[in-house]
C-alpha cells in the first residue's frame, strides 16, 4: 500500500498547499501551543471543543488541524513545566523535573529551546513512522472480517480499560459504561433500545457532545475547585526566558543519540492503545537516566532529561495515530476524540483509509509531520510570550471554555439536544473524575461499541449457529484473543507483584 502514498504525490501537494488547510496547519500550531501551556487544560480537551468548528470544513483541513493541536498541546505543556514549574499538560511532568531548576539558574530560555526542538525531532520521527508503518498494518487489516472486527473491539476496551486507570475494576466499569451508553436508538434490526419513548433517543447518543462534555465540564469545575482552594495562597513565581535560545552546537550532538532512542520509545508506547504522552514521557526520562553519563544532573538541571522527556512525548502522538488509522483502536483518549472527528466526516479506521480515502489521509499525514516542523519554529519564537497566558484568570478562562462547549455541541445540528448531551456527561465526567473512573475507557466503550456489536451479529450469522467453531476457524480471531487475555490478567499480574514488593 506504500505505493499508494508515491501514486498521490502530486494530489498531495495541490491539496495540502491550499489557503484552508495551511491557515488550519497555523491556527492549530499556535493554538495548541496556547492550550499545551495553560496549567490544567489538555490536548484531547482542546481537540474536543474543536470537533464540531470542523463539522463545515473539508476533511483534508479538518483533520490537519486536529492533528496539529494534539502534537503542539504536548509541546506546549513544556512551557509552563519549565518556567513555572507547573506542567501544562501530563505529558510534561517528567519535563518540569529539569526545566524549572534550569529556570533558576537563568538558563530557561535553553530550556524552552532544547524543548521545543526535542518535541520538533520526535513528532517529525513519529509522523514519519506513521506514513510507513500504517500501510503495512492496514495491509493486515484487509484479512480481517466480522469476527477479526469484534475480536478487535474486544481488544481495544480491554486494553483502555485496563490502562486507563490504577484499579483495574474502575477501568472495567468505565468502560462497560460507554458499552451501555452505545446501546441507546435504533439497533440492526431497526428496534429501538433504551429510548424511554423518547424521539430524541432514536438517533442514539451523538458522540461528540458527548466527547465535549466528558473532557471539557470537568476540567473546568476542577479549575474552580483549585481556585477556590488556592485563594489567598502565593501564586507560583514564573521565572524569566533569559540565557541562549538554543544548547551550543557541541552540546546538540551530545543530546541527538538520546533524542533519538526516546523517539523510538515514544513510538512504542503510542502504538499501545491506552498508554498516552505521560507514560511515553516518564519512559524516555528514565531510560535517558539510567543510561546517561551524568546521571546527578537529572532533577537538577539536565537537558538530556528535557530532550528524552519531550522528544518521547511528541513521539507518542503519531504512534498512537497508527493503531487508530489502520485498526480503529485509538493509542491514546486524544486519539479517540480525533477517531470521532474522523468518522463525522464520513470515514471509517481501517484499510478503506489507505486505499479509498489515501489522498485525503497520505494529505493528512504528511500536513502533521509539516505541523510538527512549523511547530519548532513557532514554539522557538513565541515560548517567551505564550508563558502569559498562564496568569489568565480561572474567572476569565472557564467561561470561555463553557461557551466554546456550549456552541459547539449546538452548532453540530442546530438542536438543544446536543447541548443537554454534553451537560449531561459533562456533569458525569466531572463526578468519574472525582471518583477516579478513566472518562477515556467510557469514550472508547462508546466508540468502539458499535463495531463490536456489528462484528459479534453478523459473526453469528455467518457461523450458522457454531459461533466458537467459527471464532476458532480463523487464526487471526485466535491471535487476538490470546492478546485480549494477556491485556486482561496483565493489571491483575501488576497489582499483585506491586502488593508483594509493598508487602516486603
Amino acid at each position: 500500500m506504500i505505493s499508494g502514498f508515491f501514486n498521490t504525490l502530486p494530489t498531495i501537494a495541490s491539496s495540502l498547499f491550499t489557503f484552508d488547510v495551511l491557515i488550519a496547519l497555523l491556527i492549530g500550531v499556535v493554538g495548541g501551543m496556547v492550550i499545551g501551556a495553560l496549567p490544567g487544560l489538555s490536548a484531547t480537551m482542546g481537540i474536543a471543543l474543536m470537533i464540531p468548528f470542523t463539522y463545515a470544513m473539508e476533511p483534508t483541513a479538518a483533520l490537519v488541524m486536529l492533528m496539529t493541536i494534539y502534537t503542539s498541546a504536548i509541546a506546549g505543556g513544556s512551557i509552563s513545566a519549565i518556567l513555572i514549574h507547573t506542567p501544562g499538560t501530563p505529558s510534561s511532568a517528567a519535563t518540569a523535573m529539569d526545566g524549572y531548576p534550569l529556570t533558576l539558574q537563568g538558563r530557561g530560555l535553553e530550556a524552552l529551546g532544547t524543548a521545543m526542538v526535542s518535541s520538533m525531532i520526535g513528532g517529525t520521527i513519529s509522523a514519519i513512522a506513521l506514513l510507513f508503518l500504517s500501510p503495512l498494518l492496514a495491509s493486515v487489516a484487509l484479512k480481517f472480517g466480522s469476527a477479526e472486527n469484534f475480536f478487535l473491539a474486544v481488544f481495544g476496551l480491554s486494553i483502555i480499560a485496563s490502562l486507563a486507570s490504577e484499579s483495574l475494576s474502575k477501568g472495567l466499569i468505565a468502560g462497560f459504561l460507554g458499552l451501555l451508553f452505545c446501546t441507546v436508538g435504533i439497533d440492526n434490526k431497526a428496534f429501538p433500545r433504551f429510548t424511554f419513548g423518547s424521539t430524541a433517543l432514536l438517533g442514539g447518543i451523538p458522540t461528540v457532545p458527548a466527547l465535549i462534555g466528558l473532557f471539557s465540564i470537568p476540567q473546568v469545575l476542577g479549575q474552580l475547585a483549585k481556585a477556590r482552594a488556592a485563594a489567598g495562597q502565593p501564586k507560583d513565581e514564573i521565572g524569566k526566558a533569559a540565557g541562549r535560545v538554543l544548547p551550543t552546537w557541541k552540546q546538540f550532538k551530545e543530546l541527538v543519540p538520546t533524542i533519538l532512542y526516546s523517539s523510538v520509545l515514544g513510538i512504542g508506547v503510542g502504538i499501545l492503545p491506552g498508554a498516552g504522552g505521560d507514560i511515553g514521557s516518564w519512559v524516555g526520562y528514565n531510560t535517558a537516566k539510567n543510561r546517561s553519563k551524568h546521571k546527578e544532573l537529572f532533577g537538577k538541571g539536565s537537558l538530556e532529561g528535557i530532550c528524552a522527556s519531550e522528544s518521547a512525548n511528541n513521539a507518542v502522538t503519531g504512534g498512537s495515530l497508527i493503531p487508530m488509522l489502520t485498526l480503529g483502536i485509538p493509542g491514546s483518549a486524544a486519539a479517540a476524540v480525533i477517531m470521532g472527528g474522523l468518522m463525522i466526516h464520513g470515514m471509517q479506521p481501517g484499510s478503506a483509509m489507505f486505499t479509498k480515502h489515501a489522498d485525503i489521509t497520505y494529505t493528512v499525514i504528511v500536513g502533521f509531520a509539516l505541523a510538527n516542523i512549523l511547530m519548532g519554529i513557532i514554539g522557538l519564537l513565541i515560548a517567551r510570550y505564550v508563558v502569559k497566558v498562564t496568569q489568565v484568570p480561572t474567572s476569565v478562562l472557564c467561561p470561555i471554555i463553557v461557551v466554546l462547549a456550549v456552541v459547539g455541541s449546538y452548532a453540530l445540528s442546530s438542536t438543544m439536544y446536543n447541548v443537554y448531551v454534553m451537560i449531561v456527561f459533562g456533569l458525569l465526567g466531572y463526578f468519574m473524575r472525582k471518583a477516579d473512573y478513566p472518562a477515556s475507557a467510557t469514550v472508547l466503550g462508546l466508540i468502539l461499541g458499535s463495531m463490536a456489536e456489528t462484528g459479534l451479529r453478523q459473526s453469528v450469522a455467518m457461523s450458522r449457529g457454531n459461533v466458537l467453531a467459527y471464532f476458532f476457524s480463523r487464526p487471526l480471531s485466535i491471535a487476538l484473543m490470546v492478546l485480549i487475555l494477556v491485556c486482561g490478567f496483565y493489571p491483575t499480574f501488576k497489582e499483585h507483584r506491586k502488593k508483594k514488593q509493598q508487602a516486603q
